[in-house]
């Protein structure tokens, strides 16, 4: 069940978030004995970031490629790791892409800033493209849209949810958060959300007769989370299961909220981007609001 992990990624920018994904992928690395990848991309159309405004291509290149060597060498510090750093030009979405297929990478690490509504429809995100393309799990730690200092996130992972509806991507979702609470002698916290429109029938039903088909139908779920346990798993894991009834994204988030989870894991199925714009994801809605870190896993 545990889950090798030989290649952690970390995609930087040097924003105020990029110390702690620096820092978890040397906390990771570590705990998998794996080695460290600490990449940034000079992305030029976006290189207002640096301060200044592009006129000798070449100098200026060369001088924002040295200060991004000397920032991963002072993030990764004298840590006793196998570690690399990667400087690279282009759009940054398809130089992540390109690199953690050519090193291999089992994990990719990055950051969001949180943005939502009309700043998310305009400027995009790359942690929300990266999620949709990459081959491997990518972990994502939340910002702030204001500017103002990142909540700390907790490591280790003590308490894992991972939500569960049953698909090919929620399958994943759950290997590799069941890998995650072997590897961290985790809580499991196994989520299924129960959305009211998806049973209007059945919410219809009157009251006398709707209970009984409820509690066959919330007895019925709750018995094939646990079916998706190994048998041998049930020695080592302390596992939960629950069901919750409302909106996934936020339910999800409340529970998480409640009962302090370290992990959310989570699947996605790779919609197309005008319709995610538009009206988003549940795995897009968490990440934009959750406690914490999320692990973000695409069904290829």
């Amino acid at each position: 069940m545990r889950r090798q992990i030989n290649t952690i990624f970390c995609a930087t920018d040097f924003s105020k978030l990029a110390e702690e994904v620096v820092a978890y992928g040397i906390t990771l690395a570590k705990e998998f004995n794996a080695k460290l990848i600490v990449c940034h991309v000079v992305d030029f159309p976006t290189v207002s970031m640096y301060g200044e405004a592009v006129s000798g291509p070449i100098e200026h290149q060369n001088r924002f490629m040295d200060y991004a060597r000397s920032e991963i060498s002072r993030l990764v510090g004298n840590e006793s790791i196998d570690s690399q750093a990667l400087v690279t030009l282009g759009n940054t979405t398809e130089e992540i892409f390109r690199l953690v297929v050519e090193f291999n990478a089992d994990l990719v690490i990055t950051a969001t800033h949180g943005r939502s509504g009309l700043k998310r429809f305009f400027l995009g995100s790359v942690t929300e493209r990266l999620m949709r393309t990459l081959p491997c799990p990518l972990l994502v730690l939340r910002g702030t849209e204001d500017g103002s200092e990142p909540k700390l996130q907790r490591f280790p992972f003590k308490r894992i949810l991972v939500g569960c509806d049953f698909s090919s991507d929620s399958d994943l979702a759950f290997k590799n958060s069941l890998s995650m609470a072997q590897e961290f002698e985790s809580e499991l916290h196994m989520v299924h959300v129960v959305e009211p429109s998806g049973y209007k029938d059945l919410f219809k039903i009157p009251a006398e007769q709707g209970d009984k088909f409820k509690q066959d139908l919330f007895d019925m779920i709750k018995g094939r989370l646990k079916s998706m346990v190994p048998d041998e798993a049930l020695n080592w894991l302390t596992l939960q299961t629950h069901l919750l009834v409302g909106k996934p994204y936020a339910e999800i988030i409340r529970y998480a909220e409640i009962n302090d989870i370290d992990l959310i894991a989570l699947g996605i199925r790779g919609h197309g981007m005008v319709e995610d714009l538009l009206v988003g994801s549940t795995t897009d809605r968490v990440i934009r609001r959750a406690p914490c870190p999320v692990l973000s896993i695409c069904q290829k």
